[in-house]
């Protein structure tokens, strides 16, 4: 672990200074909408105008890369993301964010792409699961101290907008003072989505469902709690307990996972999510209930990403697993940019509880959805599935293959262990 902190700290520390200004600018987004008198429609509109950017940026930014270099590609997205954050105080006006919401899609997913490719080039076979745990530690860490930073000045100022500002072109410093330019990378033709829910069912429809859970966390969990009527401090524990729970019981589930059948797992742990939800929607104004709410669901929802791609893998060749990857982020982006709407048009329908309903909802159906699978086909033997790796919701494809030649070379060791025993 110190050998891969001493040579990748600063670009750690750059991604560190990204996550903090995208978890900042997505909360600050949901209060500020309320401030200006934003529709819950057009909150909605806006939320999932991220996930319509992030979508279209993984599709062409390793174009971009392998066209102008990795060093252009990353100063330019950021500059725009410098940028487009100045511009949502200046004009508030609920189409002119869902165009800025769709250029800082784009632009973080692209930055993250980038940012990973120089990851995987730090790393090596022996510390490739060190960069992967530190890369989740860094984007969550992130996230959460992001909430924190909500409470140094008004919302209804341009001071909140100004630090993710200066926070995302600081991160630009360490990052391109200490990396090497690496060379472009090729991606692989994605899996066709016909060929890949034929080979994975639940797979497929997890990663769906779980798109509309993650965009309601990360996109309207604010918006929620301004509706409530919470103030600015409960607003940011509220998004902060989603992310501690993702990463307290991440470590718990993927030690499950390596060691009982995953259907059962995720059975069990979107059951959870999903009484989690129900718990939300009953908790009314009980502040100290909905963290717990958020608990649950955030604790689940999230290790559930690696886990439905765990077992995907689980049916895949080595040699389909990335071109599957990329597959499943199409799937969970579709899933993303349908969630926040949705989340929209139920809390116009049944108030802020709409918010918990939606979850409840597609937990629950992820749930017996997994029920109704295990009755289809036997599960693979447990020493013969691929190993579980913490892989991140707002991870790009890059970080996905990353994960992959990490499980397939524990994989490997632990074959070559019980051959040596």
């Amino acid at each position: 672990m110190l050998q891969f902190l001493s040579s990748a700290w600063a670009l750690l520390l750059g991604l560190l200074l990204l996550m903090i200004g995208n978890g900042l600018q997505g909360t600050l987004l949901g209060v500020r909408g309320e401030l200006e008198g934003f529709s819950t429609f057009e909150m909605s509109m806006i939320m999932s105008a991220y996930f319509v950017g992030f979508l279209g940026g993984s599709k062409l930014a390793p174009e971009m890369i392998r066209r102008v270099g990795h060093v252009r590609v990353f100063a330019a997205l950021g500059s725009l993301i410098s940028a487009v954050l100045i511009l949502y105080p200046s004009l508030p006006n609920p189409y002119v964010w869902m165009a800025c919401r769709v250029v800082i899609g784009f632009c973080f997913c692209g930055v993250y792409v980038t940012a990973e490719s120089w990851l995987n080039n730090a790393a090596t076979n022996e510390t490739r699961g060190q960069a992967l745990s530190m890369y989740m530690l860094v984007q969550v860490g992130g996230i959460m101290i992001a909430q924190g930073l909500l409470l140094v000045a008004d919302p209804g100022g341009f001071i909140l907008f100004v630090i993710p500002s200066v926070l995302v072109s600081i991160a630009f410093a360490p990052i391109l003072l200490s990396v090497s330019p690496t060379p472009a990378f090729e991606t692989t033709k994605p899996m066709s989505l016909g060929t890949l829910f034929r080979v994975s069912p639940l797979g497929c429809a997890g990663m769906f469902l779980l798109g509309g859970v993650f965009a309601a966390q990360f996109g309207m969990a604010a918006v929620y709690g301004a509706r409530t009527g919470l103030s600015i401090p409960q607003i940011s524990l509220f998004v902060t307990a989603f992310y501690f729970g993702a990463t307290v019981l991440q470590f718990p589930l993927g030690w499950l996972s390596d060691r009982m059948d995953r259907r059962m797992l995720i059975l069990a742990a979107s059951a959870m999510g999903g009484a989690g939800a129900l718990l939300g929607m009953a908790a009314g104004t009980s502040f100290p209930v909905l963290l717990v709410a958020a608990f649950l669901v955030g604790g689940t929802s999230n290790p559930l990403y690696s886990l439905l791609i765990a077992y995907t893998n689980d049916f895949l060749e080595r040699d389909d697993m990335a071109s599957a990857s990329g597959g499943m982020l199409f799937i969970n982006g579709l899933g993303a940019i349908a969630g926040p709407l949705i989340t929209g048009w139920m809390m116009g329908l049944f108030g802020s509880p709409g918010y918990f309903l939606l979850i409840a909802i597609l937990m629950i159906a992820l749930a017996l959805y997994a029920a109704y699978r295990m009755t289809q086909r036997p599960a693979p033997a447990v020493s013969e599935t691929a190993a579980y790796t913490l892989v991140s919701p707002t991870a790009t494809v890059v970080a996905l293959d990353v994960a992959r030649e990490h499980a397939n070379s524990a994989a490997d060791a632990e074959q070559e262990s019980h051959k040596s025993a």
